[in-house]
């Protein structure tokens, strides 16, 4: 391997597709699955998350924005792409270019989209987004049915599926998840009775996809357990997925300090005694978050070491034992595996008071990606 800096991320392609074959086996023969790889693949790298994705199985692959589709089809993904958010007015043309399935849920877009499909001569299929209750985007449930036969009438558009998204389907025994469930099921009823029937029904995410059979419908739509992570707690026991992503660096100084003496900005830390001290080239814009300072370990030669001092924008330090006679130039895991020991992206994320989620997407904005 060539460095350019002693910090990066691995991404191990064959989990993601390992990954999706065990979410898909958890649904019924017939369903379709939904790759979601927005945010460049949770970190991951969109191209080769979508790549790995399809190996395993998935139908298509769901963004969050146009640029984040037409990005896929100009390094060759050639699968239905679908925009899982309304794109501007201003896009319809790439949408209809690139051959990209849009969401859709304003008149605005609509109306644009159905111009544009005309002056192309195609008929665009898109997908209605139903606000079952979470209050972001989409049309309300109640309404949908009369926004479904308004839209039938435009020229050049089809229906082809209709979703919704879950605020709580990783809560166990949750009221607003079954209540999310009834809207969704109520307002699809409706629909069809206005004679608008989409092909795809769908509303499963990663935790309903696992704890949630009942709501796989026509396709389901995984994010972030196609890489390994949990969706929540609730979901840990259920699946057995491998975490695509692990995060490493390597030693760049160690040095003894003695009794008292402070580390890092604000002395947040002092030595108990004389202590080695290991310097290490990565820090929170590497998407370390600065709230684990002091509350984060890490392995080295495959033994847990306490991160110590404030954690800086580029380095972090660690308290190494000084039997392991740590030198510049050793590995050092922030997320990963190393000897017998773990650390999971679950652990720096709950110590930061945040998600696996977050953790993942930040953790490849400044350090190359190694494909292992």
């Amino acid at each position: 391997m060539t460095y350019r800096r002693y910090a990066w991320v691995e991404i191990d392609a064959a989990a993601i597709t390992r990954n999706v074959r065990t979410l898909k086996a958890l649904t019924k023969p017939g369903t379709a699955f939904m790759a979601v790889v927005k945010a460049d693949g949770y970190g991951h790298g969109a191209l080769v998350a979508a790549n790995a994705a399809l190996v395993g199985g998935a139908d298509r692959i769901g963004v969050a924005t146009l640029e984040e589709a037409v990005a896929l089809r100009d390094g060759g993904v050639s699968a239905p792409l679908h925009i899982l958010s309304e794109p501007p007015v201003p896009g319809v043309g790439l949408v209809i270019e690139q051959r990209i399935v849009p969401t859709l849920y304003s008149r605005e877009f609509a109306i644009a989209l159905s111009r544009s499909a005309m002056l192309a001569d195609v008929t665009v299929p898109y997908h209605l987004k139903i606000d079952s209750g979470m209050n972001r985007i989409g049309v309300p449930a109640e309404e949908a049915h009369d926004v479904a036969a308004w839209l039938k009438g435009l020229p050049g558009l089809k229906m082809e599926g209709a979703f919704t998204h879950f605020a709580t389907a990783d809560v166990p025994g949750d009221w607003e998840f079954d209540s999310q469930v009834e809207r969704f099921g109520r307002a699809i009823g409706r629909m069809r009775t206005e004679g608008v029937r989409p092909a795809i029904i769908h509303a499963a995410n990663s935790a309903a996809t696992i704890l949630h059979p009942e709501t796989h419908l026509d396709l389901v739509r995984c994010g972030i357990a196609i890489y390994g992570l949990d969706p929540a707690p609730s979901t840990r026991a259920r699946v057995e997925l491998i975490p695509a992503m692990s995060v490493k660096a390597r030693v760049a100084l160690v040095k003894r300090i003695g009794l008292g003496e402070g580390v890092s900005y604000g002395f947040t830390y002092h030595a108990s005694g004389p202590t080695t001290i290991a310097t290490v080239p990565i820090g929170y814009a590497d998407g370390v978050h600065r709230a684990l300072s002091n509350a984060m370990e890490v392995l080295i030669r495959g033994v847990r070491c306490r991160q110590v001092g404030r954690i800086c924008m580029d380095q972090l330090m660690v308290e190494v034992p000084d039997r392991l006679g740590v030198t510049a130039g050793d590995e050092v895991v922030l997320v990963g595996s190393q000897g017998a020991e773990r650390i999971v992206m679950d652990e720096p994320a709950e110590r930061a008071g945040t998600i696996n989620y977050e953790l993942a997407c930040g953790f490849a904005l400044r350090m190359d990606r190694v494909l292992v």
